[in-house]
């Protein structure tokens, strides 16, 4: 039995015995009727941060509970969702998965994957988008394109992330569709987008392929211009950038992506009330007005649909990752 298994038998039969004491066997008052925890496995102050206090202020309104977030990191990620996947299943612990829960297990990290938890909405995506420096050779994705295929095998160079990240396997995956060896671009490992964008700009790589809102501060100052994005429609925000399939003729997209979920064998009752809760908030406009001030897309999907995406998304990941050989199984 492995360790996710045995906490999750525990969780199981602490729940069977907290309703078996009830008169009757029957289940506590409506849900929620104590406060909730709300988990987040990144750090206080980044997007993921603040897009989990957002809901998080939103449920406590629509529910009447608190939902206080509490940040468990480490681990790249696996600590928090580690936690929430093994939470008591009874809708008092929950969390903000991310795009990572599709890749940690590829490298290694854990055994976790999208089917160890229980979908209740997808909240946010950003699409990845292929930025170049102001100053470059390229003003349209259809040239840099042809320049990359004209290139020698790493000739030119990319950053945006660590190896293996989000946004390394965004390239991937863009090299993939064109027909190139995953590893044509040369990737430079950096600590984040933030870093990558001080790097093209400074004309140490050719390219980032990172979110709009995390190149936005470059594009906005005149110093990154971004060609197109990996999605399937344009972002309001910069009506002016095409679509990889509006431009290349590519159906590739990626993207960078936040869902509420909690552990498996949640009631469904539960499931139903936390799931109407975000479909509401996800179309309020307290929520929209937040997220687009940031930069951030909204994009919401009920739970079945949310679990489809994920399994996609996952099978992508892998797809792009065992083709630069970074995968581990």
């Amino acid at each position: 039995m492995t360790e996710l298994n045995r906490r999750r038998m525990l969780a199981l039969a602490g729940a069977a015995g907290a309703a078996a004491a009830l008169p009757g066997g029957a289940r506590a008052a409506t849900y929620p009727d104590r406060p909730v925890t709300l988990i987040v496995p990144w750090g206080a102050g980044g997007g993921t941060d603040a897009t989990a206090r957002m809901i998080g202020t939103l449920l406590e309104q629509k529910l009447g509970q608190p939902f206080n977030v509490v940040n468990r990191t480490g681990g790249s990620g696996v600590v928090g969702h580690s936690a929430i996947a093994t939470a008591r299943p009874d809708g008092y612990t929950i969390g903000l998965i991310t795009v990572e829960i599709t890749m940690m297990h590829y490298l290694g990290l854990t055994d976790l994957g999208p089917s160890d938890y229980t979908p209740l909405g997808m909240m946010n995506a950003d699409p990845a988008g292929v930025h170049v420096s102001a100053d470059s050779d390229w003003s349209t994705i259809e040239e840099l394109a042809e320049a990359i295929k004209a290139s020698e095998p790493g000739e030119l160079k990319a950053s945006g992330t660590g190896q293996g990240g989000i946004w390394h396997l965004a390239l991937i995956g863009w090299l993939q569709s064109m027909g190139l060896d995953a590893n044509h671009v040369r990737w430079v490992p950096s600590e984040g987008a933030a870093s990558g964008m001080q790097d093209l700009v400074a004309g140490g790589v050719d390219i980032v392929p990172c979110s709009l809102p995390e190149a936005r501060s470059m594009i906005d100052a005149g110093r990154a211009r971004s060609l197109a994005l990996m999605a399937e429609e344009r972002d309001p925000n910069f009506p002016d950038v095409p679509t990889l399939k509006e431009s290349l003729d590519l159906d590739y997209t990626l993207n960078v992506w936040r869902g509420m979920a909690g552990p498996l064998e949640m009631p469904e009752d539960v499931q139903a009330t936390l799931a109407q809760a975000l479909a509401e908030i996800a179309e309020s406009e307290e929520y929209t007005s937040f997220m687009s001030g940031r930069g951030f897309g909204v994009r919401h999907l009920p739970p079945e649909e949310f679990a489809g995406f994920m399994e996609k998304a996952d099978a992508q990941m892998g797809e792009s990752m065992k083709a630069a050989g970074l995968a581990r199984d």
